[in-house]
């Protein structure tokens, strides 16, 4: 697929220093290792869910770690699971002739094979080759990244893999396996936003997953380790990284990093309000931007109406900007996809306003040089 036709796509380029790159990765490398510790696994695993707290035996496809630049390094802003973008980052690289060293010589597709052959491996343990994947969300031909998972299958079709985007209701739930249209699934690429498969649509794909009947990548496991948002409330607290048999460089590196990060339930809702200029309000139960505003621009109203159980307050950290070559000003928000603990690519989201959106015209995701 190379018609780039209404994809969010930006022909600005962003800029990335190869210094900041490292940094980002030391933090990629230090959140993987710390949700593989005994240690950082029993403190979680109280607050988790059932289907979370059950190890399938394997990492999730397309991990996301979305970062801010600022004058003193990058900052994290939230990790994800199912990071879309992926094919979009890698399709804006085609567009700027393959600007990135990640993106040359098809580097990018090669890690992305191998992590998928991985998780099968580790799923089955080896014993046959993955035949079919399956890209699963709700209402897919609705889905405004459907181009991306309609490309995906075509490259996994391409590399012998049968490969098909569906619905969930599409799935066929039975005691042997989960099926698509009469054929059993061997690997379930899960694009579908509820993270820990609570509401009735998923009930049955939950049942299958915690019955080891199919691969599901990203699963609720790998979430509730690193992506819930309430993680960032133990990563930013000096107390609790204390706790957690790191070396004091690894407790150094999370403290720079990691922006201050609580529930609203945890402090007093007048001083949250005194400072709300310098917080951003997110919803842990929802995923990217929805529902995610600046303290800023909040009323008294809209603050009352916040659930101080569900809402992660965090200090704002500005993001860095990009300008055309008209004079145009975008704002950047840059995404390491990851597997493990492994760097697959980069992407730069390019927008206007308050937060990030894929809707900026002559934004979207940008081609990222290294400098």
């Amino acid at each position: 697929m190379s018609d780039y036709t209404n994809l969010p796509i930006s022909r600005v380029v962003a800029h990335l220093p190869r210094q900041d790159l490292r940094q980002m990765m030391r933090l990629v490398r230090l959140l993987f290792r710390l949700s593989c510790s005994p240690v950082y696994r029993n403190l979680v695993d109280p607050e988790l869910p059932e289907a979370a707290r059950y190890n399938p035996g394997h990492a999730a496809l397309m991990m996301g770690y979305d970062f801010h630049l600022t004058e003193n390094g990058p900052r994290l802003i939230e990790v994800n699971t199912n990071a879309g973008g992926g094919y979009l980052a890698w399709l804006s690289e085609q567009r700027a002739g393959k600007i990135s060293p990640l993106y040359l010589s098809n580097r990018f597709q090669q890690r992305l094979l191998q992590s998928y052959l991985q998780e099968w491996h580790d799923f089955s343990g080896g014993h046959r080759r993955l035949a079919r994947v399956v890209v699963v969300d709700e209402n897919v031909e609705q889905q405004p990244l459907l181009p991306e998972m309609t490309g995906c299958c075509d490259w996994l079709n391409q590399n012998g893999i049968d490969g098909h985007v569906a619905s969930l209701e599409e799935l066929q739930v039975q005691s042997d396996g989960v099926y698509l249209r009469g054929s059993k699934i061997d690997l379930i690429y899960n694009r579908h936003c509820d993270f820990y498969l609570e509401t009735p649509p998923v009930s049955a794909l939950k049942g299958a997953y915690l019955a080891g009947l199919v691969c599901l990548s990203p699963n609720p496991f790998a979430y509730g380790l690193l992506a819930d948002k309430r993680r960032m409330v133990l990563w930013s607290d000096p107390v609790v990284v204390d706790g957690l048999e790191l070396s004091p460089s690894s407790k150094e590196l999370l403290q720079e990093m990691v922006p201050r990060s609580f529930l609203m339930s945890e402090q007093n809702r007048e001083e949250i309000w005194s400072q709300r200029k310098k917080l951003i309000f997110k919803p842990v139960t929802r995923f990217g931007s929805r529902g995610v505003l600046m303290g800023k621009g909040i009323t008294r109203q809209r603050f009352a109406e916040f659930d101080p159980q569900t809402t992660l307050v965090q200090e704002v950290v500005a993001p860095s900007v990009e300008t055309s070559e008209t004079g145009e000003e975008f704002k950047i928000d840059l995404r390491l996809f990851v597997y493990r603990n492994h760097l697959l690519g980069v992407g730069a989201r390019l927008y206007q306003g308050q937060v990030t959106n894929l809707r900026t015209a002559g934004g979207g995701f940008a081609p990222v040089r290294i400098v």
